[in-house]
């Protein structure tokens, strides 16, 4: 009996997305650009991203703020680069996490506004996921290289 059966393959063009070179920088382009830009925009008005941590209750806001900016910068890079991807995605994860429970506290709330904090509390959740992905997949690849 042939050990590839039909539906054990991938397709050929599935195979081709997934052998192309750039496939993994986009795939995690795609898991940390919503934080490096919020980076970004936060270092651009240093008052805003301030006032942000204040709304959330954190306790001084400029140290909150901060070290928000420096998750959201050095977290992407590390994964994008491939360096240290376990720390970049620690950071992220455990972030994300805390920010979960911090703006979406969906057990607080009733109606309309339990909904959508609900909503993005598990997709919060599903982004912790993604970055725990991602040291795997590092740690794999890393494996593969040593073993020559």
């Amino acid at each position: 009996m042939n050990p590839e059966r039909v539906g054990e393959r991938d397709p050929r063009f599935v195979d081709a997305i997934l052998d192309w070179r750039w496939t993994g920088f986009f795939a995690r382009l795609a898991l940390v650009g919503a934080y490096l830009l919020g980076g970004i925009v936060k270092l651009s008005d240093l008052p805003a991203a301030i006032a942000e941590q204040a709304h959330f209750g954190m306790h001084p806001p400029a140290l909150w703020a901060a070290l928000t900016i420096a998750i959201e910068l050095i977290g992407p890079l590390l994964i994008l680069t491939g360096r240290f991807v376990w720390l970049g995605a620690g950071m992220l994860g455990v972030f994300t996490a805390m920010a979960a429970f911090t703006a979406n506290a969906f057990w607080t709330m009733q109606g309309q506004e339990r909904f959508a904090a609900t909503n993005a509390f598990f997709e919060h959740l599903g982004l912790v996921g993604g970055f725990v992905l991602a040291a795997i997949l590092a740690e794999h690849d890393q494996r593969r290289k040593r073993a020559g």
